[in-house]
């Protein structure tokens, strides 16, 4: 599933400097790496394991954001004879770098996950490996995990293997760049295939029952002393690109329960009341849900250009990525009861994203030992036990929600005793409280959150109401507080 992303002006940044600043120190994000990490990060660059297998002539593409430097994957993309798709799929190999028990290891397991910030990231590890030796990046001999999937005419994957290879990438795109350049007809036959394979993997992710939050950008500007929130939502190509690596995740955890020791993705179907909750949210922001109608259909169904549809697909996000959990087993004989991850409708682990979460290094050297038929190497074996306590201290959920409720107060700021449409999406019945005066609302207007008290009536859960603007301060010290209504009355 993709974090929800923010994207912020200079101006707006300089405006928000200092409570950035402070969020970062709360949340106890490193502010650089140690001097030993960083020498042996520039050892390991200079010297990396490289595999014997020498894939160079592969011409593989990149799709990133602009701008970006960690490039964890990279594709090729061509027919089969006969009919089907075949799909390369390379991922950076950190552990042609990176030594169990050495200085970069150690600080990666420490960090676990790199934190996004809406003024930058805090990576997981330094920049001379993950923005450069390590990095997928144009033109560059680079050791991968490299992935080989065969699909059939109706996008099913028939047969897939990973092995270790030295590859290199030919061009370096971006989605806005390729979107155009599939419309158009300009685009490479490799590349055009992207919408042929993406398509096709949607319809089979719709037939499973699967789910894709197809989540639209914030963008936040500062001008004339005000923050100002718009949407942009994502292209097409944003969906095509993430089927490819939901593909490999399922694949990954399919090999791992069928050859022996894994780590999984897991999430449990959601409760009864959680389903309640959004109906209720659906029915405060205007959207049609009827109740023959499937969670997954009305997901797919939503248009992310629409701000109210867009404000349902970010509260929808936060209430399945909070139910996610990791679960590892040692063998075959060990399997959890639950491999399942319902928003995906499959099993399924985090494995093509290794130079930003540590969990993919070893996700990913399990299936290249599965694809061998060798033994895993020891250093993952050993770790494997303690992966999932690891990986639920990760901070990266919590640097997103918290720039997010700093940023939603910011833009609030100038408007203080302003009176606003709003649906409770929460309050304290959720918490047994038998007079629920506390929740929380989602405004109509700009679409964001904030806790809500009522002086003389209890909340009603999906109720439309008007709300007063009490706080909206980014340096607020209770995070929960930041921004803060008053209930002026309830429409029912």
């Amino acid at each position: 599933m993709p974090r929800r992303p923010m994207r912020m002006s200079e101006a707006a940044k300089a405006a928000l400097a200092t409570a950035l600043q402070k969020l970062r120190t709360d949340l106890q994000a490193p502010s650089g790496f140690p001097e030993p990490v960083l020498a042996a990060a520039e050892a390991a660059a200079r010297s990396p394991r490289l595999p014997d297998k020498d894939a160079t002539d592969l011409p593989l593409f990149t799709i990133d954001p602009p701008g970006s430097k960690d490039l964890d994957q990279a594709m090729h993309l061509e027919r089969r004879p006969g009919g089907g798709f075949r799909v390369h799929y390379a991922i950076a190999d950190v552990a042609a770098f990176v030594t169990a028990g050495d200085a970069l290891d150690t600080e990666a397991r420490k960090r676990i996950v790199t934190l996004y910030f809406p003024d930058g990231k805090v990576p997981l590890h330094p920049p001379v490996l993950s923005e450069g030796a390590a990095s997928l990046l144009p033109d560059q001999k680079v050791p991968a995990l490299l992935w080989e999937h065969d699909l059939d005419a109706h996008g099913e994957v028939t047969r897939s293997s990973v092995s270790r290879a030295l590859v290199r990438s030919r061009a370096k795109l971006d989605y806005a760049g390729v979107q155009q350049a599939i419309d158009s007809g300009t685009a490479e036959e490799s590349v055009a295939l992207l919408r042929d394979i993406g398509t096709l993997r949607e319809a089979v992710e719709a037939e499973r029952g699967g789910i894709s939050l197809s989540l639209p950008d914030q963008e936040v500007t500062f001008e004339d002393g005000s923050f100002r929130l718009s949407y942009r939502a994502a292209s097409a190509v944003d969906g095509w690109n993430e089927q490819i690596s939901l593909m490999t995740g399922m694949v990954a955890a399919r090999m791992m329960l069928d050859g022996g020791p894994g780590i999984l993705r897991t999430q449990d179907r959601a409760p009864t009341h959680e389903v309640t909750r959004l109906h209720h949210i659906a029915q405060g922001l205007g959207i049609d849900w009827p109740h023959h109608v499937s969670y997954a259909e009305l997901i797919r169904s939503l248009d992310p250009h629409r701000q109210k549809h867009a404000a349902f697909l970010h509260e929808a996000a936060g209430a399945l990525l909070l139910k996610s959990v990791y679960k590892s087993f040692p063998d075959h004989d060990h399997i959890p009861a639950e491999t399942v991850h319902a928003a995906i409708a499959a099993p399924y682990t985090h494995c093509t994203a290794p130079l930003r979460r540590l969990v993919d290094r070893y996700a990913g050297e399990l299936c290249v030992a599965v694809c061998a038929d060798r033994e895993a190497p020891e250093w993952v074996l050993a770790a494997l036990g303690d992966l999932p306590t690891r990986m639920e201290k990760a901070k990266g959920s919590a640097a997103d929600r918290q720039s997010v409720d700093l940023v939603e107060a910011a833009l609030l700021m100038d408007r203080v005793g302003s009176t606003f449409d709003a649906v409770v999406i929460d309050t304290d019945a959720e918490r047994a409280q038998p007079n629920p005066r506390e929740g929380q609302v989602q405004l109509a207007e700009p679409a964001v959150l904030g806790r809500v008290t009522s002086a003389a009536v209890d909340l009603e859960l999906g109720a439309s109401a008007r709300v007063t603007l009490e706080r909206a301060d980014p340096a607020f010290p209770d995070k929960n507080r930041r921004v803060l209504f008053s209930l002026v009355q309830e429409h029912g």
